[in-house]
């Protein structure tokens, strides 16, 4: 192996990114505009750095990829598609490259998944003496799905299988997670930002870290929803949104926040918000009860009684796939 390739190299797509922050050393990519980067809260920017759903995305005929990268501090896994089909997965923690060996002969599409976390920063890639090199002219329908750590997926067996993974992988989707751990606030600021890029399909997940985090309350919880979906409708009128209320979680569906919100309670709001913007003309609105997608049948499979563990975001990925994808997304 001799050809190697720049992070930069316009034949290599960062799927999934928002931006790019380049350096001399590396290339590293954002879930939200880095150049805008002052603008976002600190906490926010640290879950923002970690690539959930993004791919390094081209076609070629090499037989072997290698990548030198930073050196990955967090547990973490990088997962090799050629054509859709799982080629293998590799721990990073600890490592400064990687190698996937041998790929199927020929022309292919190559996904390397990015971890779902921790910091990717990319030195260079290097393929097969003489390999080709091609970008992927991708024509999938592109999606965007904005959540909490439940979006994000930390606990999933590897990148493909975050629910989002799952559910892109099986739809055929260009995916945009936009799953940040703690710090899915209906920000201003998220709202511009998928106002701003292309989406086909939308989904927020939104309650969790707002009743953890007691950032809103019965009086702002709702205006805040339907503030998000007025800022992202000046730029995506009629494209299909769902809104998904929170999943279960068994301490707090009666116990209430600080200010007065429990899980119960916000799933009623997400549904008044919804049915408000529906008055208001907009049918491509859907409101998704959070507990059609992940309920107390499933409780055993959330150890923390919040978080899915590697089976859960399985199950979560097959029933948003029944419940949302099926019926909203067409």
């Amino acid at each position: 192996m001799s050809q190697q390739l720049h992070p930069d190299d316009s034949r290599m797509t960062w799927q999934g990114a928002i931006s790019l922050q380049q350096t001399e050393a590396w290339t590293m990519p954002w879930r939200i505009a880095y150049e805008d980067h002052v603008l976002f809260p600190n906490p926010l920017l640290e879950r923002a750095s970690m690539p959930a759903g993004v791919r390094l995305a081209f076609r070629s005929d090499t037989e072997a990829i290698a990548g030198k990268i930073e050196r990955q501090q967090e547990v973490a896994k990088l997962d090799l598609c050629c054509d859709g089909i799982l080629i293998g997965s590799v721990e990073l923690a600890g490592q400064d490259c990687f190698r996937f060996e041998p790929l199927p002969s020929g022309d292919k599409l190559i996904e390397l998944w990015l971890p779902q976390y921790g910091v990717f920063r990319l030195q260079s890639i290097e393929l097969n003496d003489g390999a080709t090199v091609q970008p992927f002219d991708d024509t999938r329908p592109r999606w965007t799905t904005y959540g909490s750590s439940i979006t994000q997926c930390r606990a999933a067996e590897s990148p493909i299988y975050t629910w989002p993974a799952i559910v892109a992988r099986e739809r055929g989707f260009n995916l945009t997670c936009l799953g940040y751990g703690g710090q899915c606030h209906l920000d201003a600021m998220i709202a511009r930002m998928i106002r701003d890029h292309p989406a086909d399909y939308i989904s927020i997940c939104a309650g969790i870290n707002i009743q953890g985090g007691a950032t809103l309350n019965a009086r702002t919880f709702r205006p805040a929803i339907i503030g998000s979906v007025q800022i992202i409708r000046e730029k995506h009128p009629d494209t299909p949104l769902a809104l998904i209320s929170p999943i279960y979680s068994a301490p707090r569906e009666e116990n209430r926040n600080t200010v007065g919100l429990n899980l119960r309670m916000m799933r009623k709001e997400v549904a008044a918000a919804v049915e408000a913007l529906r008055t208001r003309g907009d049918r491509n609105v859907h409101y998704i009860d959070g507990l059609g997608v992940f309920g107390p049948t499933h409780a055993h499979l959330l150890p923390d009684d919040l978080h899915p563990n590697a089976e859960g975001y399985k199950v979560l990925g097959r029933n948003f796939l029944d419940t949302v994808a099926d019926s909203v997304f067409h």
